[in-house]
């Protein structure tokens, strides 16, 4: 058995974060504050927390397989299926992520 992970992390702005984990994303969400949002990320409870003095900073980068990935960061394993469907629907908004 999987058990969920909770996650808690800073944002600069929570409705732009909202708009991301929420919309983009499809998460759903659940308690809230003027402080902070609860997300599920597919069925892991991620929260975001903001910090208005949290300003875009460069990030260190690691290489990995070829790519640069940013540091820190986060993600979730799903299933091939499940990554397509998502992959899919984003694409099918033809927007930026």
């Amino acid at each position: 058995m999987t058990r969920p992970f909770h996650l808690a992390f800073p944002v600069r702005d929570l409705e732009e974060s909202r708009a991301f984990y929420a919309g983009k994303l499809g998460c759903g969400t659940g308690r809230e504050d003027s402080h902070w949002i609860d997300f599920d990320l597919f069925g892991h409870q991620i929260v975001a927390h903001l910090d208005p003095a949290l300003k875009d900073a460069v990030q260190v980068k690691n290489a990995v397989d070829g790519a640069d990935v940013p540091v820190p960061h986060f993600g979730v394993v799903l299933t091939m299926a499940d990554w397509e469907k998502l992959r899919d629907r984003l694409e099918a908004e033809d927007d930026t992520c």
